[in-house]
């Protein structure tokens, strides 16, 4: 099976500073990856190099073997982007907004009715569908944006801190969404700085620093790799950063 994302040395500069130096990861098809790190590791940087987002300094990105940087076109039709502010037309209702952008993506009138209407309801916004986003909490608006996210049925999706600013009931909603589309054979990557979400959804999780992967595995993987056997996450997680401090 072709694994849903390679990169290669990927580098991204900001001047004389490597925001991402040299990475190397893989995500395999089917599964729900999480990308931890402290601030300034460099994942949202990653991220937005995979959906298009930021041009590389160097490196290769392969999603579902499509070469994103030779052929990015073709790349975007199968990825979903979802940053940690929900970007919304706050004068549109959910229902229009989902029907203009399955618009931009090339989805046909009637699957883009059908997919809204199972989005909205899945995502208790169904009663909302013909208000204006601009009047919604935050916690809806998040949830219109993860809808506009899956309306073109992506195969990766990609997620900068979904769960930021959420109430512990939308938060579980969006998780179990996450939790439905891989179960039904989409991809997943998200950031988080909430690791006990990392800890109870992923499947693998990758932690960076510096831009570089310090490790990556199943919990139980990281916490043999931190001499953790009972650890929580957020005890591997402290004591792999803490071991690539220098001295």
């Amino acid at each position: 099976m072709t694994d849903a994302l390679v990169l290669r040395d990927l580098t991204k500069l900001y001047g004389a500073q490597r925001a991402v130096d040299g990475l190397d990861l893989t995500v395999r098809a089917g599964e729900l990856y999480a990308l931890l790190g402290p601030n300034g590791a460099g994942k949202t940087t990653t991220l937005r190099m995979v959906a298009g987002l930021l041009k590389p300094d160097g490196g290769a990105i392969s999603v579902f073997g499509i070469d994103a940087l030779s052929q990015p076109a073709a790349a975007k039709q199968v990825i979903a982007w979802a940053p940690d502010e929900p970007m919304l037309y706050d004068r549109l209702t959910p229902l229009e907004y989902l029907e203009f952008v399955a618009g931009l993506w090339g989805v046909d009138g009637a699957t883009a009715r059908t997919r809204a209407e199972e989005l909205l309801t899945w995502l208790g916004l169904w009663e909302n569908r013909s208000q204006r986003c601009e009047g919604f909490s935050r916690g809806m608006k998040q949830k219109a944006a993860l809808a506009g996210a899956l309306i073109h049925d992506p195969r990766l999706l990609i997620l900068d801190e979904p769960l930021t600013g959420l109430d512990a009931a939308v938060a579980r909603q969006v998780k179990d969404l996450l939790q439905a589309r891989v179960a039904g054979g989409a991809t997943v990557i998200l950031t988080t700085h909430i690791l006990e979400v990392a800890e109870r959804i992923a499947d693998r999780i990758g932690i960076i620093k510096g831009g570089q992967l310090l490790a990556e595995g199943t919990l139980e993987e990281l916490r043999t790799r931190a001499g953790e056997r009972d650890g929580t996450l957020e005890d591997v997680f402290l004591d792999l950063i803490g071991e690539a401090e220098p001295a």
